[in-house]
């Protein structure tokens, strides 16, 4: 990169080294030309009325990259499934959601592209709920110029990783839900899990395929289980019996039914006592009695990465415990606060 002094009629298709700045008394004072600008012919008449005969112009050398290139080809390697991207604008390139969605941030190699020299990409958490259109990482390099070999490096990073940030829809999935409990089943008193859990599953545009109540018996909860599982339930909701009192026998139940534990207690509170479990490619999610009290819980976390057909692990669940703490805030502000969102 060279810098040099060349007279305004020669300079266009060169980049501006310098703001240039326009000061009208009382009215404005700005930079109509910023640092960077590639200049165009219809500039010339505007840059002679500043006063400006000769500038300084940037002379880029091979392997010099100008930051709007580098910003372009940083959000065409960066930008995913279900993303895309606009501008440089000031030199930054934005990626949104192409569709709604779960975002999924490739958080080692986003740490990788941003330990390059002058190089950054900012993202939104990993695993958050998006709506199309909705704005989900910036990425820019730092100085006007750049070297050709950082943009290859951040390219190399992107290709190797196979992606760096992408949305993955959510599908329209078949959500059955067992709710259990003496006191439900005998109608001593109303059900208060159904109607939120279908407002849940909802939101997400999948449907619940049906309530079923089962009083607190083992083999009957276990036999409902497996009742929805051959009526094609993509998922299974089973409610309430969760904690370590004789008569909730939840827990046995879903063993019962044949599932393979993956997780019993869940480092999030409120949630503490879920169970997350597989029927062959089924889920099947013990809900404690604060998923019904609580607006925000640990089903918030994970329905969202089950409805995308994800597979959660136990160490996804192990994970949650970073940020697995909710505030109890007198004002719901979820998901826009801190609860979940430092699991990766």
């Amino acid at each position: 990169m060279k810098l040099q002094t060349v007279k305004v009629e020669d300079a266009v298709g060169n980049i501006l080294s310098h703001d240039i700045t326009q000061i009208v008394k009382g009215e404005f004072k700005g930079a109509p030309f910023k640092k960077g600008h590639i200049i165009r012919k219809e500039d010339v008449p505007e840059l002679l009325k500043l006063g400006k005969e000769n500038i300084y112009i940037l002379d880029l050398e091979i392997g010099d990259v100008h930051e709007d290139s580098a910003g372009i080809r940083l959000g065409k390697a960066v930008a995913g499934a279900g993303v895309t991207w606009t501008g440089p604008r000031e030199s930054r390139v934005n990626l949104f959601a192409d569709c709604d969605g779960l975002l999924k941030i490739n958080v080692s190699a986003l740490e990788e592209i941003n330990d390059l020299p002058d190089v950054i990409l900012s993202t939104l958490p990993n695993n958050t709920v998006v709506q199309k259109g909705d704005l989900l990482a910036g990425t820019k390099v730092i100085p006007l110029v750049v070297s050709e070999q950082t943009v290859l490096a951040a390219e190399n990073i992107c290709r190797q990783a196979n992606w760096v940030v992408k949305v993955v829809p959510f599908q329209k999935l078949k959500v059955g839900a067992v709710i259990t409990g003496n006191e439900v089943y005998k109608k001593r008193i109303r059900d208060g899990f159904g109607p939120v859990l279908t407002e849940k599953v909802e939101s997400f545009g999948s449907r619940i395929m049906g309530l079923d109540f089962a009083p607190d018996d083992v083999e009957t909860i276990a036999a409902k289980i497996n009742k929805m599982v051959r009526e094609g339930a993509d998922i299974i909701f089973v409610t309430g019996g969760m904690s370590v009192d004789p008569d909730d026998v939840t827990p046995k139940a879903i063993r019962l039914a044949g599932a393979e534990v993956v997780k019993y207690g869940a480092p999030a509170l409120p949630g503490a006592m879920f169970m997350l479990a597989y029927l062959g490619d089924i889920p099947v999610m013990g809900i404690p009695a604060c998923g019904m009290f609580f607006k925000v819980t640990i089903v918030d976390l994970l329905l969202p990465r089950l409805l995308t057909g994800e597979r959660v692990t136990r160490k996804d669940i192990v994970a949650l415990a970073h940020g697995g703490l909710c505030r109890a805030c007198p004002k719901c502000n979820y998901p826009n606060c801190t609860f979940g969102k430092g699991s990766s």
